[in-house]
This record gives C-alpha cells, structure tokens and sequence, in this order.
C-alpha cells in the first residue's frame, strides 16, 4: 500500500465519483488516497480496518475462507464501492478478504473519523443504508450464481476480470494465473477447470499456448460472462 500525498488528484477523485453526494458536510479534509498493487491485499479476513475505504479506480476481488481451509469467490469490486460499510456498522472485524487484481486506488477516512463524524450524519447513513442493500441483493444473486450457473459462465466472467491486454498495438489480451487457485475459488476440481477451458478453446473462444490464454472471441466471452458476480 502507498499513500499519494496529491490534494489535486484527491479532488479530481471526489467530483469523478460524485463522493460530496454521500455526506452532509465537506469531508475532502479527512480523506487520504491509498494506491494498491496488483495483487495486493486491502484487506483480510478477520482484520481490524484503520480507514473506510472508497475504490475510486481500479478493481478487486472478495473471497471468503471457508472452514474445509478453501476460499470461494464471492463478487468483484470495481469503482465506486465502499470496503468498511459492515464493519462500521457492526463494529466488527473484516468478514471477507479484498485484493486488487489490478492496480488499484482507494480513498481512505480512518474509523476514528467515520465514527466521530458520520455516525450523527443522517445522509450519510441513509446513502449507507442503501448502499448496503444493493450489496445483500448482488451477494444473495452471487451466491445462487454459485449454486446454480454452469462452471463454464462463472470461468468467463473470471477471465474477463483478470485478463490484460499484452500488446495495446494488436490489443492481443491474455489470461494467465494460478489454475489450482482459480479451481478453489471458483469451488470447483481442477480437472472440471481444465476440461472447461479446453471446451473454450475448441470453440474458438481461447486460445492455449503453453500455460497462458489468449481471448480470440472477447464477444463470445463476455456472452457467457454475462452480469455475474457483480
């Protein structure tokens, strides 16, 4: 994690995410902005948070540590999320893990803040309120997702998340990450992933070369992928 000392590129931040909307008065005094490395950790299970955090660009993914020791995929973050809204009104710590798949910026305001501050702002809490409602209603469809969609919609929506465009001259765009991980999450075998992305390839839609995938058909791909794991 860094913190970015850069008031002018904060402010661009608040007005690009419409961030002055959610409070009664100005909080552009109290805000930091944190920038985290692909694949780093904004937060884990079972963690104390310093700050609420806002994800104004970039994106991340939640995943829950299960008791048999593996993780499920619960939803993807992408701007403008809240990372803290449960635990500041609960007043426990983290239930679920977030990390950046890519590059990732956050606006930061510490817990010690929020609670001073914004536990007497009613606007604040009712755009909370709301906020934490939408969130129920995307992780009750992400988890019938999970029960119900084939392996093969759910893999597509994972590619589509954490594919890179290699070349931006050819937009040629690869896939490539740690299979064994992917299975877990995605709460399948590895077997049943591997037979999965060699059905996409023989359909044209990926393309193996050695350990890596190139998209041929982003189109098809995103047809499969369709709204999952908002």
């Amino acid at each position: 994690m860094i913190k970015i000392e850069d008031n002018i590129r904060i402010s661009e931040y608040i007005n690009k995410n419409k961030l002055e909307n959610l409070f009664s008065e100005d909080m552009g005094r109290y805000m930091e902005l944190y920038m985290f490395n692909k694949n780093e950790y904004i937060c884990r299970e079972e963690e104390i948070l310093e700050n609420m955090y806002f994800l104004v660009e970039g994106k991340a993914k939640v995943s829950k540590h299960l008791e048999n020791g593996k993780s499920l995929l619960i939803s993807f973050y992408s701007p403008i999320t809240i990372i803290g809204d449960a635990e500041f009104v609960r007043n426990n710590p983290t239930d679920c893990s977030v990390q950046a798949i890519k590059d990732t910026y956050c606006i930061g305001i510490r817990f010690d803040i929020v609670r001073k501050i914004l536990i007497n702002d009613c606007k604040f809490l009712v755009n909370l309120c709301s906020y934490l409602s939408e969130k129920l209603t995307n992780s009750s469809t992400n988890t019938s997702i999970n029960l119900l969609y084939p392996l093969e919609n759910r893999l597509a929506s994972y590619i589509i998340a954490f594919s890179e465009i290699e070349n931006s001259n050819t937009r040629k765009i690869i896939f490539r990450e740690n299979y064994i991980e992917i299975a877990e999450l995605l709460g399948t075998s590895y077997r049943h992933l591997s037979r999965t992305l060699n059905k996409l390839c023989l359909e044209g839609i990926l393309k193996r070369n050695n350990k890596e995938y190139f998209i041929q058909d982003y189109d098809k791909l995103l047809y499969l992928a369709g709204d999952l794991y908002k």
